[in-house]
């Protein structure tokens, strides 16, 4: 039993020291196992994550080359319009009154305008038989003018302009030009057919608020048609063929035509410019039926009112003859002016209304009168207000004379003294008061019954143009 049991222990010994390492050597094998698990599954993830980082490295990739693409085109294109820039004309702004671009090659644009807003008095005898309600104080928009004007290639240009006063629209200066070379000059459309100085001087020029009476009743006016020009610094010739203005070409039977010419010498004299202009304009009316009236407003556009009027009557054509003389030096300058028109009258005597104008003008300070091309033009104030001066002031005073009665027409003589005062600020605005005395003589509006009397009117202005 002892010997038996003595041969178990050693067995059992033996069997114990090897169940031990084995059961270790199993232990080992399962955390190896697992820990090959946990590396294979972090190797795994590391997989995933470098096929992510692949995957946004090749879209980096992607948009880096398109980006870079992008900047090549970009550079390219950049490149071309600086080159083109650099080939292109470069545009050109001058400032007058408002901006003028031009380029190379002839070409420019303007726009141009002007605000002329008038309020006047005129005083009359009581009992004026047009009705004193039409006389007294009134304002009015005298101008508004909108348009542009500019060049083109080969020698063209360009002006359309519309006054836009008094609610309606009036087309005034519509015409295509071409300059034939520097002294000729053609000109297609609206326009003036060269009545005479003061007339063909802009009316932001006028030393008056209005022009002289004869301007008005004569009729001057724009009209549809072609001229030429020819200027030089001491000759101007110009004429054309004209049809009618604009709103009486709408009716139908309108066929008038004329032939209309001015030549103006301007050799210097002394420290001065003499100023000698002869105008001829022949008229065929061709539209007897509708007539001519001939009338002017009493100094002042405040008022319809006209106090010298020859009525209407019927005519066959119109022969008007004007001369012109002036004298510009400095601050100085002289005007005197006359018209005469004969009409036509078939069967009848043919009446032949006058009038004229004399006038001096005078700088209180120290500028120069603007003349330029044959008539008056812009006054620059050398110490302009903004610029340490006050503008340029001028003083002028003025002799008008109508007469519209002959041959059995008895529209009336006026005459009128006047005189302003213009005070320039800046080159582009203006203010201007001017006071009229006028004595009527058998005026068809009477004062009480009598058609001789006098009347007063005194008018302001204030004005901007560019």
């Amino acid at each position: 039993m002892s010997k038996a049991r003595s041969v178990s222990i050693p067995a059992i010994a033996v069997a114990l020291g090897w169940a031990l390492p084995s059961q270790a050597q199993t232990a080992d094998t399962a955390a190896v196992q697992q820990e090959l698990a946990t590396m294979r599954a972090q190797m795994q993830r590391m997989a995933e994550r470098i096929d992510q980082l692949e995957s946004q490295l090749n879209t980096a990739n992607a948009k880096a080359d398109a980006a870079t693409q992008a900047a090549a085109s970009a550079t390219t294109a950049a490149t071309a319009a600086t080159t083109a820039a650099a080939k292109a004309p470069p545009i050109k702004v001058a400032w007058k009154g408002a901006p003028e671009l031009s380029a190379d090659g002839g070409w420019s644009f303007k726009p141009r305008g002007r605000m002329q807003l008038d309020a006047g008095y005129i005083d009359a005898p009581a009992g004026i038989s047009a009705g004193p309600e039409h006389l007294g104080v009134a304002t009015r928009m005298r101008r508004l003018y909108f348009g542009f004007e500019g060049t083109m290639p080969g020698g063209f240009g360009y002006r359309v302009e519309a006054d836009l006063g008094n609610s309606d629209v009036t087309l005034t200066d519509v015409y295509l030009t071409y300059k034939a070379n520097k002294d000729i000059t053609l000109a297609l459309g609206h326009q003036k057919p060269f009545w005479g100085l003061e007339e063909m001087t802009s009316d932001n020029f006028t030393s008056m608020l209005e022009r002289a009476s004869f301007a008005t009743a004569f009729g001057f006016e724009r009209r549809l048609g072609l001229s030429a020009t020819y200027s030089s610094e001491k000759l101007l010739i110009q004429g054309g063929i004209f049809s009618d203005d604009l709103p009486a070409l709408a009716v139908d039977t309108d066929r008038n035509w004329s032939l209309d010419g001015r030549v103006v010498a301007m050799p210097k004299l002394g420290n001065g410019t003499l100023h000698l202009g002869l105008s001829a304009h022949f008229h065929d009316l061709n539209r007897t039926a509708n007539g001519v009236r001939y009338r002017a407003r009493p100094f002042l556009r405040t008022t319809d009112v006209r106090l010298v009027d020859s009525g209407a009557f019927t005519a066959s054509g119109e022969r008007l003859f004007g001369a012109e003389l002036a004298y510009i030096a400095g601050r100085l300058h002289a005007t005197g002016e006359g018209y005469q028109v004969t009409v036509l009258r078939p069967g009848l005597a043919d009446p032949t209304f006058r009038g004229a104008y004399a006038e001096v003008g005078y700088l209180l300070t120290d500028d120069e009168t603007g003349y330029k091309a044959g008539v008056y033009d812009r006054i620059k104030p050398r110490r302009p207000v903004g610029k340490g001066g006050m503008g340029a002031l001028q003083l002028n005073v003025r002799y008008d004379w109508l007469d519209l009665a002959d041959a059995g027409i008895n529209g009336g003589v006026q005459k009128t003294a006047g005189v302003s005062l213009i005070w320039v600020p800046i080159d582009y605005v203006r203010f201007v008061a001017n006071y009229g005395h006028m004595w009527l003589r058998d005026a068809p509006v009477t004062a009480a019954g009598n058609p001789n009397y006098s009347v007063d009117a005194f008018g302001m202005r204030a004005q901007i143009d560019f």
